[in-house]
């Protein structure tokens, strides 16, 4: 059992405020893996005075004192990256090879990308007799979920030290095991106390405390876009700056060509990584109307090979995060068989021989409309849905038809029309041809998928405020 009943405030592990524990749950086995502390006002409050008080000297460090740090927390990251993959699987169910190859080394990435790019950074530039100067814009506030926790700290932890600034992190309580480790990582890599601090608790207290504080200069959000309306609501009197990424339904528009069948299966398998359970997961499969019922057997050829079960086991999906997440998906599923939609494989129920667990078959519909339910809200778990087109501007009229714009997904032979079509989608980050994700280019989203951008040195933009210093080379 893990007890994480302290939290990371200026430099030391302290007593919360107020003592109040709550179980986190593991979602393989339904029963409490351990205890964590849940935080208040006033342990957000010391948190937010030691993040004051470290950014008087953090904010004037040079680029070079700044990369040390990062290479000394780098350092340490890979010393636990086994512990941290533990933690991952544990808190939140990703299986054994994911935890191992994905969820622990992207937050590894983040840290090395910032690293890297911190030293080419332009931090001024000459205009006439003026000076344009970008500096740290104070302490952060950082409110992040439990589906690829490492990543989310990291996207905002990362650019964070590299600009000067300091910073308050509170994870998602559901997943907060992974976090405690990477304070103790910052801890041993000897990050000037205060620079970062870790106070766990749920949205309603520390969410919430952290987003309207009058100290916190800029908070920077991850989850659902109904939690980030109320994240920008708490944060519009202090008037300070929100950077959010937030709910996704992306289209993955599959090309009428002879590699049809490859790139749907290639589709089935992309939507089914970590459970489902990601913002810019492909969701809706938009596929030639005529060739249906050939993309629902390559599809369910596709889905037969995904093997779920004990994330600690060589399987490709594990459960779902919670309780509450699997009822969410199978209320959903039920409605989505109410509304028409075919099943081609999986829907409502447990899989064969998992009873413990909150474990959702992987599932494939068909026949979709684009205005049932199960393609415009986000299902946040395993499944896909197919939905017809009959040319490809009406591909990209569907593709678009929806509140979000997190993501993109083409394919097809033809790359040049494969580009067209990419261009023309509303989002964020438009994935070519099953391109992987890739940490030097910015990830943020359009329309409810959010405001700002993540990853790579775009993100340094979020952390930093613009100064005419004017007369300067007069």
């Amino acid at each position: 059992m893990r007890e994480i009943t302290k939290f990371y405030i200026d430099g030391q592990w302290v007593e919360p405020a107020e003592l109040n524990l709550i179980d986190v749950i593991n979602p393989a086995t339904e029963k409490a893996a351990g205890q964590v502390a849940i935080g208040t006002a006033a342990d957000v409050d010391a948190a937010v005075d030691a993040a004051r008080k470290a950014f008087v000297t953090w904010s004037q460090t040079t680029v070079e004192e700044r990369v040390g740090v990062l290479n000394a927390v780098i350092a340490e990251y890979q010393k636990r990256m086994g512990d941290l993959a533990a933690a991952v699987t544990e808190e939140m169910g990703a299986p054994n090879g994911l935890a191992n190859n994905v969820q622990v080394p992207i937050g590894l990435a983040h840290l090395m990308t910032a690293a890297q790019q911190l030293p080419d950074y332009k931090f001024y530039e000459d205009r006439g007799t003026s000076r344009v100067v970008k500096e740290p814009i104070g302490v952060c506030g950082f409110i992040t979920p439990w589906n690829w926790p490492l990543n989310q700290v990291m996207v905002k932890v990362a650019p964070a030290l590299a600009t000067g600034c300091t910073m308050v992190l509170k994870p998602s309580e559901v997943a907060p095991f992974s976090a405690a480790i990477v304070a103790e990582i910052f801890d041993a890599a000897g990050v000037p106390a205060g620079v970062f601090n870790l106070v766990n608790g749920d949205g309603p207290g520390v969410g919430s405390a952290i987003s309207s504080h009058p100290g916190i200069d800029m908070v920077s959000f991850t989850g659902s876009t109904r939690a980030g309306i109320e994240v920008a609501k708490n944060a519009a009197p202090t008037v300070k700056r929100v950077a959010q990424e937030l709910g996704g339904k992306s289209p993955n528009v599959i090309l009428d060509d002879d590699e049809f069948a490859k790139n749907v299966a290639g589709g089935v398998n992309q939507m089914m990584v970590n459970s489902g359970q990601s913002c810019n997961a492909p969701s809706r499969m938009l596929v030639p109307a005529a060739r249906m019922a050939e993309a629902a057997e390559a599809a369910k050829s596709a889905l037969e090979k995904v093997t779920v079960g004990d994330p600690s086991t060589d399987v490709r999906l594990g459960p779902v995060v919670s309780e509450a997440q699997f009822d969410k998906i199978q209320g959903l599923l039920e409605r989505a068989v109410s509304d028409g939609a075919t099943v081609v494989d999986g829907g409502p129920g447990r899989p064969d021989g998992l009873p413990t667990g909150y474990y959702v078959k992987p599932t494939v519909f068909s026949d979709v409309t684009n205005d049932m339910e199960i393609a415009r809200t986000e299902v946040f778990g395993p499944v896909l849905v197919m939905i017809g087109y009959d040319s490809v501007d009406n591909a990209v009229e569907i593709a678009n038809d929806t509140d979000y714009g997190l993501a993109g997904y083409v394919s097809g032979k033809d790359v040049d029309e494969v580009r067209k079509v990419g261009s023309r989608i509303r989002a964020g980050s438009i994935s070519l041809n099953g391109a992987q994700l890739d940490p030097t280019a910015p990830f943020g989203g359009y329309k409810q998928s959010g405001n700002g951008r993540e990853w790579s040195d775009y993100a340094f933009d979020e952390f930093l405020e613009v100064k005419s210093m004017l007369g300067y080379g007069a």
